[in-house]
């Protein structure tokens, strides 16, 4: 995909900016359809600040909901190959495609451990760290509360959202 410009961004119908940046938040194509209003970006800071806005002002309710829609790191839609093609991509910059028999075992095991204490999955921002991080990542996050756990994971998302962007608009587009 070529980098658009925030102009050309700032020009798409409705429905190219979802099809567009529908999946910068994973599976979650109405927080793309919200931020679609706050046009015109001056750049892809802008547009970025939109997202983390609109992820801000929701209940914590609907920052675990976006949390659930999430796929498991190194789980089963990884190893069927049904990850979208941003999270196969962030997958194996971390490693995560190279994990041993036992890593993987252990990474299923936290990860079950993770949704069944906080009912939502494991996040971290996979093109940030290694499978290494990410699994003391998920040993010490078990112990943190629920609330900090959303708060964290929603902080995560952020940082995708945001690689995400800079994937599709880049860094130096602006009015």
């Amino acid at each position: 995909m070529s980098l658009k410009t925030i102009s050309a961004v700032n020009s798409m119908s409705y429905e190219d900016f979802i099809s567009t940046f529908g999946n910068v938040i994973d599976h979650c194509s109405l927080c793309a359809a919200a931020v679609w209003r706050d046009r015109p970006f001056s750049d892809v800071n802008s547009l970025h600040k939109s997202f983390c806005q609109f992820a801000d002002q929701l209940s914590t309710g609907g920052k675990e909901g976006i949390l659930r829609l999430l796929p498991d790191l190194a789980g089963r839609l990884a190893m069927s190959d049904g990850l979208s093609k941003e999270s196969t991509k962030e997958h194996q910059s971390a490693g995560l495609n190279t994990l041993t028999e036992q890593e993987k075992q252990n990474m299923h095991h936290l990860n079950q451990q993770y949704k069944q204490k906080f009912g939502f999955p494991f996040v971290i921002c996979a093109r940030e760290n290694k499978k290494e991080a990410i699994l003391t990542g998920l040993e010490n996050r078990l112990k943190n509360f629920g609330e900090t756990e959303a708060v964290t994971g929603m902080e995560e998302v952020k940082k995708i959202c945001r690689l995400r962007l800079l994937d599709i608009v880049g860094s130096s587009s602006k009015l």
